[in-house]
Parts: structure tokens; sequence; C-alpha cells
């Protein structure tokens, strides 16, 4: 099988927190040795493309401009071209407000006067949020999400809660699912990240340690699937999964033997 590109997750499969998970280094310099185009791809809304290349050079890895994408990037780009001029309220970090402020839409502070709510992780979630949700929905108002994930790998790789978890919160006290949630495994994650591999999917290895969004992903769009045990799912969540990954390895350090297996 021939390999073009790669997508790889970055929280619990490239490091965990500020440390560098073994081989994770080495690895993308074999895909650098065998001309894979790369796109680092985070469900972390808080950073865009440039904060997470700096992030990974200064751990060390081979990170260039332009490789890396996030569920916050999505998320600005998604409204840059879907709600510009929209007014946009925001239950999530400042960084994301910040990105926000950035596009063709408007950050509105009063609930009650939005077009679109944006449900996202922030540390400083409260009972307040909930009832600004309340005040912010009608039956016009857009509500999205900018990722699935429930809970993420702190620093010691132990879970804690994501902005799945929040959202979910949000979507429970509004009686109401999410219009779109932006992040990986949808379909505008996938558009975004093979757009900065240039190649098709059945031509793309994903790479990542959460079933229900990497593997996902990859499964449903026909690329080749790669789980690591270095994050969220172990055996016992393979067990009970749908999700079937292509590959099951310990961690990236032992990429090399997938690649070989490609090869065969």
């Amino acid at each position: 099988m021939t390999v073009a590109g790669v997508i790889i997750d970055l929280d619990g499969t490239v490091y965990h927190g500020n440390t560098l998970l073994p081989g994770a280094a080495s690895a993308i310099d074999t895909f650098r040795q065998r001309g894979l185009g790369i796109c680092f791809f985070s469900n972390n809304p808080i950073h865009d493309g440039s904060e997470y290349v700096e992030r990974l050079q200064g751990l060390g890895v081979d990170a260039r401009e332009g490789e890396a994408c996030s569920s916050g990037v999505v998320t600005r780009e998604y409204l840059n071209g879907s709600h510009a001029g929209d007014d946009v309220f925001v239950i999530g970090s400042e960084p994301l407000r910040s990105m926000v402020t950035g596009t063709e839409a408007r950050l509105s502070e009063d609930p009650a006067e939005t077009d679109v709510l944006l449900a996202s992780w922030t540390d400083g979630f409260h009972y307040h949020d909930m009832v600004d949700a309340l005040r912010a929905v009608d039956d016009d108002t857009v509500f999205l999400g900018t990722d699935p994930d429930r809970t993420f790998p702190g620093e010691d790789g132990d879970p804690v809660p994501g902005s799945g978890a929040i959202i979910n919160a949000v979507a429970g006290v509004i009686e109401r699912d999410p219009d779109r949630i932006l992040g990986k495994p949808s379909e505008i994650a996938v558009q975004a990240a093979l757009e900065r591999l240039d190649c098709g999917p059945a031509d793309c290895l994903v790479v990542g340690d959460r079933l229900e969004t990497d593997i996902a992903m990859g499964e449903r769009n026909g690329m080749t699937t790669v789980l690591v045990r270095t994050g969220v799912s172990n055996e016992r969540s393979l067990e009970r999964s749908a999700v079937t990954p292509d590959y099951v390895i310990d961690s990236l350090a032992e990429i090399e033997d997938v690649l070989v297996a490609l090869d065969a």
C-alpha cells in the first residue's frame, strides 16, 4: 500500500502535557525519511497551528510551519466560511474567544443577542454558563461545539474533563444536541487535514490514541488507522468499541513496524 500522508494526534500520542512520549520524535523523523506529508492535529480548542508547531519544536520534534491544525483552527475557519457577520456567544476559554474575535463573525457579550452559541472547554465552567446558554438559544440559534472529547490526558496521563463534557452539559440544559461539532472526527476536520496534506484519504495514515475520534475519523473515510496505547484508549475500550483500528501499537516508537507491514 502507498502512504502519502499521515495525520498525527498530539495529546496522548506525541506527548502528555509538557512531556514528550518515548519514540515520538524518532517516529516523526521516520515519516520524513519516507517522504510523507505530515499534519499534526489536536482536538484541543485553545491553540492554533503555529502554537503547536512552536510547542513541538520546543520538545525536540521536527515540526514545520503550516503542518499543525486543531479544533480551534477548524472552528475559526468554519465561522469565517459559514457565519461571517453573525454574533457568536462563547462558553469556553479566553484563547477561543480571541480566535472568534479574529474571524469575520462578531463575538457577542450578550447571550440574548446572538446568532450562534459556541460551547467548548474551559476550566472556569460555571452554573452561570448554563444560565447564559438558556438565554442564548431560541429556534433560530445555531448551536456549535468545538470538539467531542469528553476527556483528554492530563500532565500525568490521567484523564481530565474536556470539551465534550461541557458541550454535553450545555446540551442537557437546553434540551438540544449541537447542530455541528467541528473537531475530529467531523467531515470538516477531515477536509482541513487533507487540504494540508494534499492527498486523498486512501493514501492517508491516521495515528492517535482515541477510538471515537482519531480512529473513527480514519475508519469512516477509508484511511489506514493506527491506535497507540499511550493515551485514553485501552484493551477494555477496544473490546467494547464498534470502531476497529487497522493496527494497535504500544507507542509511536513502534510505527516503523506498521510502515514495514504496509510495504509488504
